[in-house]
């Protein structure tokens, strides 16, 4: 049965959960959600502007995209409508230091960064999670990862159109039911990670949480560098024109990412052969 149909199946006035019908349908739960969320025409003119600024110009907030815009690609716009977009919407962030982060809230608790000279020696031993917004004709989605920081594995991925805690709490029992438990998880500090939702979750699995620092993007460069690298190898040459489709090239190219593409930081293998081969190591 295709994937659109068996969406179609799944009821809110069932006697069982939607994750436990997703499962019994073969089916991610946030498959269910791959209609793609819109804005303005004129907003998703502005986004997919400032999405192919940011890859040449990551150090730029909310601020200077706007001067950027509004001077040099007059687009007679307020500062405010770019300050929405490029932080909540988008979730974009400056990779210097700054007054501004992924959209956070203030009475969540942020908890300290762990990996400032910590030696990455083994898989499972550090895991990164993120959002990143991703551009379509009409509308766009958002993609979440879990990497594995020794071999670049990605151990779980998913796309939706919305960013909820729950949905990143997904996530990371997908990757621990796969691949085991990590020690730390590192994140920004977005209102996802920072809820009792997603900590608590977290935390309650024995694993150590560990968050960015204010304004510092490098402090989660290797996920970074992997949204760079699904937008720059896979998304632009592809022009995916529905949340669908790009579910289905993205689980193409992740596999690819995975098992074939070769990293010249781990020596130039595949990340999944580097994750596997030192995993007798922790027996």
């Amino acid at each position: 049965m295709p994937l659109s149909e068996r969406r179609k199946l799944v009821s809110s006035d069932s006697d069982l959960s939607k994750s436990a019908q997703c499962r019994i349908l073969g089916i991610h739960r946030s498959g269910l959600y791959y209609e793609n969320r819109s804005e303005s025409a004129l907003n998703l003119e502005l986004m997919a502007k400032m999405d192919k600024h940011y890859y040449h110009h990551p150090y730029k907030g909310a601020p200077r995209m706007h001067v950027w815009l509004t001077k040099d690609e007059g687009y007679p716009v307020n500062y405010k409508r770019i300050a929405r977009l490029y932080y909540e919407v988008m979730g974009l962030r400056a990779i210097t230091p700054g007054p501004h982060t992924s959209k956070g809230v203030k009475n969540h608790y942020k908890y300290p960064y762990l990996l400032r000279g910590l030696p990455i020696e083994r898989p499972n031993q550090v895991w990164a999670t993120d959002i990143t917004y991703m551009p379509l004709p009409k509308g766009f989605m958002y993609l979440t990862a879990v990497i594995d920081l020794y071999s670049r594995y990605v151990t779980a991925w998913s796309l939706s159109n919305t960013m909820e805690a729950g949905w990143c709490c997904q996530l990371i029992c997908d990757a621990v039911e796969r691949h085991g438990k990590p020690d730390i998880l590192n994140t920004d500090q977005g209102a996802q990670y920072t809820s009792e939702l997603f900590s608590q979750y977290v935390l309650n699995r024995g694993i150590r949480l560990s968050m960015d620092g204010i304004g510092r993007a490098t402090d989660n460069a290797f996920i970074e560098r992997l949204w760079r690298t699904v937008k720059y190898e896979n998304v632009r040459f592809n022009e995916y024109t529905d949340g669908t489709k790009m579910a289905q090239g993205l689980a193409e190219y992740f596999v690819e990412y995975n098992n074939v593409r070769r990293h010249s930081s781990i020596g130039d293998v595949p990340p999944k052969q580097l994750y596997e081969s030192a995993l007798p190591l922790l027996s």
